[in-house]
């Protein structure tokens, strides 16, 4: 259940801002609320999230030029690069822990539980594109059955069955890692 009239305003902004960088600013407006929130959640230090927010839309604007639309809302390509620059500066970070002093050493439950977040952040980036999109959305938007329905434009027994079939692959995949 697209709305036309978003998509196709969306739409145009988008294409606007391929051809005149200066029309990026309306794309920034409105988007910014949701994808310093995405990030805030996920990092916790409002410092760090204000950094990599201003990250995500100089990356954007960056390639604005090769964003394809596909029909998925440009906050979906938005979030992508949230995600994967969040886990770029968390991988830096472990880099520059590695080099420097330790000062606090991770106890072993602690190093386990880093350890199965990142099996679990690869186990969903091989998830084909549409249970990945639903699993992002659901538990890392946090966004409801309906809100997801609504913005993929599919049934909410559509986006049920694809977060159901997500976690089943997730399932099997976690059962074939552990041996």
């Amino acid at each position: 259940m697209t709305v036309p009239g978003i998509d196709l305003t969306e739409r145009l902004l988008i294409e606007a801002a391929q051809k005149d960088p200066s029309r990026f600013a309306e794309l920034y407006e409105n988007h910014f609320e949701r994808v310093y929130a995405f990030i805030a959640r996920r990092v916790g230090d409002r410092t760090e999230a204000e950094d990599l927010t201003s990250e995500v839309f100089h990356q954007a604007f960056a390639n604005i030029a090769r964003f394809e639309w596909r029909g998925a809302p440009f906050a979906a390509w938005l979030f992508r690069i949230a995600r994967n620059a969040i886990i770029d500066r968390a991988k830096r970070a472990a880099r520059e822990a590695e080099h420097s002093p330790i000062l606090d050493v991770p106890t072993e439950s602690g190093l386990e539980e880093i350890e199965n977040r990142a099996r679990l952040f690869r186990l969903v980036d091989g998830l084909p594109e549409d249970q990945r999109r639903v699993i992002d959305m659901r538990f890392a938007e946090e966004k409801s059955i309906r809100e997801i329905a609504t913005a993929l434009g599919r049934s909410e027994g559509a986006v049920k069955q694809l977060q159901f079939r997500a976690l089943q692959n997730l399932r099997a995949r976690a059962g074939d890692t552990n041996g």
